[in-house]
């Protein structure tokens, strides 16, 4: 009876990262929230003056406005986990490899 292998390379399913949906989310609510703070001064608001609840509510319409936001979060979020991989295997790469000397010679 033959035996099932894998069907994609081993170096394919290793670069594989799913983007967690609360990751973007979170991405997409800091764009927005820039966003209103940007407005805000430009309309010679002082910012620090505001309540944050009422910033938080501006975001909220203004990610509903702009859902091209949620798309840009995705593309940030891919790229900081491609980031976050090649620091990992750079730290992997520098880490001396320890090796238990002979006591017996």
């Amino acid at each position: 009876m033959p035996r099932a292998t894998n069907s994609l390379p081993q170096s394919t399913l290793d670069t594989f990262q799913p983007v967690s949906t609360s990751a973007v989310h979170v991405l997409a609510r800091m764009a927005a929230r820039r966003a209103v703070t940007e407005e805000l001064r430009a309309a010679g608001v002082r910012v620090t003056l505001v309540k944050p609840a009422e910033i938080s509510a501006k975001a909220q319409v203004y990610l509903e406005q702009h859902p091209e936001l949620f798309k840009d979060a995705v593309l940030r979020a891919q790229r900081m986990a491609e980031e976050d991989e090649l620091r990992k295997a750079r730290r992997r790469k520098l880490k001396p490899i320890l090796v238990t000397p002979d006591l017996e010679k």
